[in-house]
C-alpha cells in the first residue's frame, strides 16, 4: 500500500521536526527534505501537500535558502510557515522589507484575530493566542492573495489564495504555545489537502514487513542489538519478517550499565531468533584510551561495532545484509545534507567509510521514539522492552566526559544504578522520559571522615519529551535528590560532589556528548 505523503521542505526552521510530528499525529504520514531538494524528486514524491519551515534568514537577502519556482506551478497546495509564508509571498510578486519599527515586528506570545470563512481556519475561534518570531514584514502580498489573519500591530499575519490552495502564516501553529495551532494543521491536510489519514502504525508495520521481505529475499541479516527500544523493536520487526534468517548480535562493550548486558541476553533467549553476545570490553576500552573529544569517541566505538559484525559475518558466513535500530531523532542530529551536525550517532554518522555488507537496513529510520514504542506493542513487545529507559550504543563512553577507563565505568555504573533505583523506587519515573547519571572530568575538594577528598563531579541528568527532539528538565523534588545524593557519595567511592543538570534541548542535549 503506498501511504499518502506530505512533504515538509526545510529552510533550517527550529521547528521543522516538530512540523512532522504534528502532520504524523493527524495520521499522514510526512518526511523533511531540505530546500534544495529538486522538482524532478518532489513529483516522484507525488506529495498530497507542502509546508515550508520557517527559518533564521531573510527572504530578500541574496544568499537567504529559496526552493525551485516551479513547485509554485505544480498545483499542489502548500502552506508557508514564517520565513516559508514570507518567501511564498516574495516568490510569487509580493515584497518583503525589514520591520523597522515594533508596528510590525512580533516575537512570542500574541493575540491574533483569525478569518473564519478561510479553511485554514475552520472551527477556530475569531480570536486566540498565536506564537510569533519575525522581524521582517510582508509591505506588498502577491496578487490573488487575501489577508485572513491580524494582530492589534499586524495586519498581514495570514494570507491565502484559495483558488491555488496556498497559505501562509506569520507565527508557528506547530507549537503547544499557539492555540488551536494542531488544529490549523489538521485542517491544511484534511480540508485543503483532502487527506484520507491512512497511515497508522498497523499499516507502517504491515507495509515495512512487506518491504523486509521483499529486499532481503533468501539472504542473511545480522543486528546490531543493544537491548535498547529502538534495537528490540528492529529485532521484533526483522524477526516478523524474515524469521531465523535473521542473527543479533549483542555486543556488550563494557560500557554497559550495571547488570545490563545479562539482562539484555535473558530477555532475548527467550525469542525465537539467532542470538549471539559477544564479550568486547578490553577491545573497545583499549581503542578508546587517550581519547578525549566526545565526537572521536562516538566514531571510535562506531567503528568497533562494525569490526565485531564483520568478524561475526564470516563466522557465520554469507550476511548479506546489516540491520540498525536507527531512528529519525538520530539522523537529524547525526547531519544530513546542509544541517549541522550536533552530534554523531554511531549508528549514523559513526560509520566507517567501507562496511563489508552489501547494505545497511534500518527499518525504523523514519520514526520519531514515541511512534518507535507503538510499533513495539503494534508487534506484541512486552511493556518491560517497550518502555525501556533509552540507552545510547555508545553507551558510558558518552556519559563519561574525558578519557573513557574501567576505573570510571565501575563507578558510573554504581552511581548510575543507584539514581535510577530511586526514581524507580519512588514512583515517579513514569514521568520522566530518561534519567542518568553522567561522570564529569572535573574533580572538586570534599571532606568525608574529618578527611580531605579530591575526587570526580557526578551529574544527574532527568528530561521529559515525547519525541526526543526537544525536552525540558525534569522537577525531581528535592527530597529525593537528597536521598539520591546521600546514597551516591556514601557508596561509591570516588564521587564526593552530586550536580543536577537543569538545562532544557535546546540548548542542550539530552547525552551531555
Amino acid at each position: 500500500m503506498q501511504h499518502q505523503l506530505v512533504l515538509v521542505i526545510d529552510f533550517g526552521g527550529q521547528y521543522n521536526q516538530l512540523i512532522a510530528r504534528r502532520v504524523r499525529e493527524c495520521n499522514v504520514y510526512c518526511e523533511v527534505k531540505p530546500y534544495t531538494v529538486s522538482v524532478e524528486t518532489v513529483k516522484q514524491l507525488n506529495p498530497i501537500g507542502i509546508i515550508f519551515t520557517g527559518g533564521p534568514n531573510s527572504v530578500y537577502e541574496d544568499n537567504s535558502p529559496k526552493c525551485s519556482e516551479e513547485i509554485f506551478n505544480l498545483g499542489i497546495p502548500i502552506l508557508g510557515i514564517c520565513y516559508g509564508c514570507q518567501l511564498m509571498a516574495q516568490s510569487l510578486g509580493g515584497k518583503v522589507v525589514p520591520a523597522i519599527n515594533d508596528r510590525v515586528r512580533e516575537y512570542g506570545r500574541t493575540k491574533t484575530f483569525y478569518d473564519n470563512d478561510c479553511l485554514l481556519f475552520k472551527n477556530i475561534p475569531a480570536s486566540a493566542i498565536s506564537w510569533m518570531s519575525h522581524g521582517d514584514y510582508m509591505e506588498k502580498v502577491p496578487a490573488g492573495f487575501k489577508l485572513v489573519g491580524s494582530s492589534e500591530v499586524c495586519n498581514n499575519v495570514a494570507i491565502a489564495d484559495e483558488t491555488r490552495k496556498f497559505y501562509g502564516v506569520q507565527f508557528h501553529p506547530e507549537v503547544n504555545h499557539t492555540e488551536y495551532g494542531s488544529l490549523m494543521i489538521k485542517n491544511f491536510l484534511y480540508e485543503v489537502c483532502r487527506a484520507a489519514g491512512d497511515w497508522t502504525m498497523s499499516d507502517y508495520c504491515r507495509t515495512s514487513i512487506q518491504q523486509i521481505r521483499e529486499k532481503v529475499k533468501d539472504g542473511k541479516v545480522l543486528l546490531a542489538l543493544s537491548g535498547g527500544v529502538d534495537s528490540s523493536v528492529a529485532a521484533a520487526l526483522l524477526a516478523e519478517a524474515i524469521g531465523k534468517q535473521l542473527t543479533c548480535v549483542f555486543v556488550d562493550h563494557g560500557l554497559m550499565r550495571l547488570n545490563e548486558g545479562d539482562e539484555v541476553e535473558k530477555a532475548f533467549s527467550k525469542w525465537d531468533i539467532n542470538l549471539i553476545r559477544k564479550n568486547e570490553e578490553e577491545r573497545f576500552l583499549t581503542a578508546l584510551k587517550g581519547v578525549t573529544d566526545p565526537e572521536k569517541k562516538r566514531k571510535i566505538i562506531g567503528e568497533q561495532f562494525i569490526k565485531v559484525f564483520e568478524e561475526v559475518g564470516k563466522q557465520i558466513g554469507s550476511v548479506d545484509y546489516l540491520a540498525q535500530g536507527t531512528i529519525y531523532p538520530d539522523v537529524i542530529e547525526s547531519g544530513n545534507g546542509n544541517a549541522a551536525t550536533i552530534k554523531s550517532h554511531h549508528n549514523v554518522g559513526g560509520l566507517p567509510e567501507y562496511v563489508d555488507f552489501k547494505e545497511i537496513i534500518e527499518p525504523l529510520r523514519m520514526l520519531f521514539k514515541d511512534e518507535v514504542r507503538q510499533l513495539g506493542r503494534e508487534l506484541g513487545l512486552p511493556d518491560y522492552l517497550v518502555n525501556r529507559q533509552p540507552f545510547p550504543g555508545p553507551g558510558l563512553g558518552i556519559r563519561i566526559t574525558g578519557e573513557v577507563t574501567k576505573e570510571k565505568c565501575d563507578i558510573l555504573r554504581h552511581a548510575d544504578f543507584i539514581y535510577r533505583y530511586e526514581l524507580e523506587n519512588s514512583g515517579i519515573s513514569s514521568q520522566i522520559s530518561q534519567y542518568f547519571a553522567v561522570l564529569t572530568n572535573t574533580l572538586s575538594v570534599g571532606v568525608m571522615g574529618d578527611g580531605r577528598t579530591y575526587d570526580y563531579v557526578l551529574a544527574l541528568r532527568a528530561v521529559t519529551t515525547s519525541d526526543f527532539m526537544t525536552a525540558d528538565w525534569a522537577r525531581i523534588p528535592y527530597d529525593i535528590l537528597d536521598k539520591v545524593s546521600n546514597r551516591i557519595v556514601n557508596e561509591v567511592k570516588g564521587v564526593n560532589r552530586i550536580v543536577y543538570d537543569i538545562t532544557s534541548k535546546p540548548p542542550g542535549t539530552i547525552e551531555w556528548e
